[in-house]
Formats: structure tokens, C-alpha cells, sequence
């Protein structure tokens, strides 16, 4: 399922008084770029945002959507420590198998974006961290689709 022409393959939402993230996508993978993709905007106006620069991130998971929290935590870390923001998403790797470490579902990705420029990238919400809770990758028409709840500050 590709992103609507009119706009991202991500939507906010609010649920029980938080701010949600939706995330769509054809693949695994799909929905978990969109997912960074609206986090960071959710955090910084993408247009605002240059890709300039390259952040490695890692994470692993029991399920897909334990993998989507991981996911996004990384992100967040990487915002939060490097005051990093991204406007592209790449994958060298998203695996869904089984391995000696026990960890079935992992990703290998990498962050195109900048270090956070106060004068251009005017932070729209403070978030603490994704939660596991309520956190969901269902099947629907077409693909896949993501939720995740997000604490904020």
C-alpha cells in the first residue's frame, strides 16, 4: 500500500488523552519508515529539514510490534542524545526470523536528516518515549498498518 498521493502514510491521533502515531505501509518495512517519518514530524516541520547527514540505528523486537516501539525508541534516542532530526528513511535490513538470540523481528536502518537547528526546526511536541502499550501492526486492504501511543512531556 503506497502513501496516499496527498499526503504522508502516517497520520497523529489522539487516544486516551495521548498522541498517537498510524503508520502504513505495502511492508514491514514500509510501516515502520512512515512511523519514523511521522514521528520526526511530529517532533520538527519536514520541510525544515535537510538531509545532510547519516545516523545508523539498530533494534529488535519479540513481535512486529514490540520491534515498532524499539523502533521508535531508537529514534527518540537519537533525537534526544545526538539532537538529530530526519527527513528520509533507508533499510539495510528488517527480518522477521528467528535467530540464536532469541529476537525474531530486527531492523538495520539508517536516518537521513541533520542536527537540530533552533532557528529552523521549531520543536512542535516533547516526546518521552513510544509505548508498548496498546501498540499494534494489523493486516488491512493492501498492507500493513501500525499504532503506537506516544508519551509526551
Amino acid at each position: 500500500m503506497a502513501p496516499p498521493a496527498d499526503g504522508p502514510g502516517w497520520e497523529r491521533f489522539e487516544a486516551d488523552g495521548r498522541v498517537g502515531l498510524l503508520a502504513r505501509g505495502d511492508s514491514l518495512a514500509d510501516v515502520l519508515a512512515q512511523a519514523a517519518l511521522g514521528f520526526f514530524a511530529l517532533i520538527a516541520d519536514p520541510a525544515s529539514i535537510e538531509a545532510r547527514d547519516v545516523r545508523e540505528v539498530r533494534a529488535h523486537g519479540a513481535s512486529a510490534e514490540g520491534l515498532l516501539v524499539a523502533w521508535l525508541n531508537e529514534c527518540l534516542y537519537v533525537h534526544d542524545v545526538e539532537g538529530f532530526v530526519a527527513r528520509r528513511v533507508e533499510f539495510a535490513t528488517v527480518d522477521a526470523e528467528p535467530t540464536a538470540s532469541g529476537e525474531p523481528f530486527r531492523l538495520h536502518g539508517f536516518l537521513h536528516g541533520e542536527e537540530v537547528d533552533a532557528a529552523r526546526h521549531v520543536r512542535a511536541l516533547d516526546v518521552r518515549s513510544a509505548s508498548t502499550r496498546g501498540a499494534s501492526v494489523v493486516p488491512v486492504a493492501g498492507g500493513l498498518e501500525g499504532r503506537v501511543l506516544l508519551e509526551t512531556i
